[in-house]
């Protein structure tokens, strides 16, 4: 599991870094464009946002990066006590939301929570049905006993789609959340590694809705 940290408190940065990475993979962000810089490179898991930062705040960002379609399941940290933030939060795309002071646990909680709830890193071998079971870790699908091998996209493509079940996924979406941004594919390329899971699994599970982009069934 791979967590971006935004949060311009150097003391209880220092708190939290210590403490999630001892049992993530942590990056961390003083502000927006330090995370700007971060995605250029890297994708996560998680994003855990405090809102009270130097300039754009984390919840403007949140607002921005949901407009460019990137779904990453996102905790908000704040000092505010006045739930309209909490409301402003959700209605901008978080799933959770933290208030300081808070204790270490609590943090740990909320993030194993969304682990369940997005099927992050916690299954290697996930059911697509009832005779075909693909694992993340080797980038295999078992079908009938008979194993296939699939590419890295193919894999994070897979992964994508199941934890954005029955939702309609455009080529961007699939462009910003599983390409750097330096490489980005042709309408054509995403086409292809469709096609090849689609081989594997059914044509029934990916459907094509058109015009628009696909939906996983």
């Amino acid at each position: 599991m791979k967590i971006l940290l935004m949060e311009d408190d150097a003391v209880l940065s220092d708190i939290l870094l210590d403490y999630l990475r001892e049992s993530w993979s942590v990056d961390y962000a003083f502000n927006s464009e330090e995370v700007y810089k971060k995605l250029e490179s890297n994708r996560y898991d998680l994003f855990i946002f405090d809102i009270n930062v130097a300039g754009k705040n984390g919840l403007e960002l949140l607002k921005e990066l949901r407009k460019f379609n990137n779904t990453t399941p996102t905790i908000i940290i704040t000092a505010y006590t006045d739930t309209s933030y909490l409301k402003k939060a959700f209605s901008l795309g978080a799933h959770d939301y933290i208030k300081k002071p808070f204790e270490l646990e609590e943090l740990n909680v909320r993030i194993q929570n969304t682990k369940k709830l997005f099927n992050i890193d916690n299954k290697n071998n996930i059911p697509i049905t009832d005779d075909i079971l693909f694992s993340i870790q080797t980038k295999t699908i078992t079908k009938n006993s008979k194993e296939y091998a699939i590419s890295q996209k193919d894999s994070d493509i897979l992964v994508y789609f199941i934890n954005n079940q029955k939702r309609v996924i455009t080529n961007e979406e699939l462009t910003q959340n599983i390409w750097d941004f330096d490489s980005i594919p042709s309408d054509a390329t995403i086409r292809s590694h469709i096609r090849t899971l689609r081989e594997i699994i059914g044509k029934d599970k990916i459907q094509t809705v058109r015009g628009v982009g696909y939906q996983y069934e």
